[in-house]
């Protein structure tokens, strides 16, 4: 049996002004830290971890760097496939300045951002190797939420007909025998004692 935690990166300043990010390497704000030093002190009181992945943009490579720490496990590698979807001429924008900018039909218009089908392949393809490469292990990936929430469309479609991931949530999954099953989704638990922020 081999588990996969898919955890989002912690929250950035782009993330409260609703800006959207994309590809850009925004990094954690100070908040963003206590929400993945958060998560790590949940992590290492459950189960033991074997390996960390993480995209290689700045909000996810800090939120891994952090759960390493705690956890005494060095992020084995920094993976571009687990980018965020790139946002395309939308990144740094607010939904305020894109309808000023190109009106209340943007999403219909070319505005060169990843095609949903492509980032959710990649995101199939990285946990495809992931389960080749680390059988009967329990990995973390810690990734995006648009791209967390297209993997899992495409992994167990009938599961995840909707998804949306809050800021260093943890998705399990375990695949046994060809066979997918997901035990939690979206789970924040660990930010309840640190909501003082």
């Amino acid at each position: 049996m081999t588990t996969i935690g898919f955890v989002r990166h912690g929250i950035t300043d782009w993330n409260i002004q609703g800006i959207a990010q994309g590809s850009a390497d925004v990094p954690l704000n100070e908040t963003g830290r206590q929400q993945a030093a958060s998560l790590a002190e949940r992590l290492v009181s459950e189960e033991k971890w074997d390996v960390i992945i993480s995209s290689d943009l700045a909000r996810a490579k800090e939120t891994a760097e952090i759960i390493g720490n705690t956890l005494g496990l060095p992020v084995h590698h920094f993976e571009p496939r687990l980018r965020e979807q790139s946002g395309g001429k939308i990144e740094g924008t607010t939904e305020e300045e894109r309808l000023e900018k190109w009106g209340a039909d943007w999403r219909t218009l070319d505005l060169a951002m990843e095609n949903l089908e492509d980032a959710a392949e990649r995101g199939l393809a990285c946990v495809l190797e992931i389960l080749e490469n680390f059988d009967d292990q329990r990995v973390l990936l810690v990734s995006h939420g648009a791209l967390i929430g297209l993997t899992l469309q495409k992994i167990m479609p009938e599961t995840f007909q909707k998804t949306s991931m809050d800021n260093t949530s943890i998705t399990l999954l375990t695949h046994t025998e060809s066979q997918w099953t997901c035990s939690l989704f979206n789970c924040t638990t660990h930010l309840v004692k640190s909501e003082s922020y």
